[in-house]
């Protein structure tokens, strides 16, 4: 895998961290279950015994993809942050096309809830803000056409 840094905020990090620690408790209960259904006999036709080890295989690969994500961490705190730009981590209030306000978080892929006002600066939209200032607008397309959003304030909280 890349080397590349992964940015996230400090929950994102926890939460990553909780993710790796609830499946390396997983793995003795896999174990358990495999011992269990080879106990069984014939493991050709042992659905518990196949089962079990693809589930296995699941946890193992989440766990490295979980453990790649902390060890590539970049842990950002946006009230550490300042400055007029729209960086990772900023909280930027829009203005829509209907003059609706909308305000979303800049954060990681892993991170990311429109439902709850956080995108991920990968997506189109956190492309088109990130190194914009309040006043300017950009565009956005998105599968129902174009969009335009004007950057009425950046915060750092």
């Amino acid at each position: 895998m890349a080397s590349e840094k992964v940015p996230m905020l400090v929950e994102g990090f926890r939460q990553l961290t909780e993710d790796a620690r609830r499946l390396k408790l997983e793995r003795p209960e896999i174990i358990d279950s495999i011992e269990e259904a080879r106990a069984h006999g014939d493991l050709s036709e042992n659905a518990e015994y196949h089962a079990a080890k693809e589930r296995q295989g699941q946890v193992e690969a989440m766990l490295a993809d979980v453990e790649d994500r902390l060890s590539r961490a970049l842990v950002i705190d946006p009230t550490t942050l300042s400055g007029d730009k729209v960086v990772f981590g900023a909280t930027v209030t829009l203005i829509d096309e209907e003059k609706k306000k909308i305000r979303y978080q800049l954060v990681g892929q892993t991170e990311a809830d429109a439902n709850v006002g956080r995108i991920s600066y990968n997506s189109p939209l956190g492309r088109a803000l990130i190194s914009r200032q309040v006043g300017e607008e950009v565009e956005v397309t998105t599968p129902a056409g174009e969009r335009y959003y004007e950057i009425a304030k950046i915060e750092f909280i």
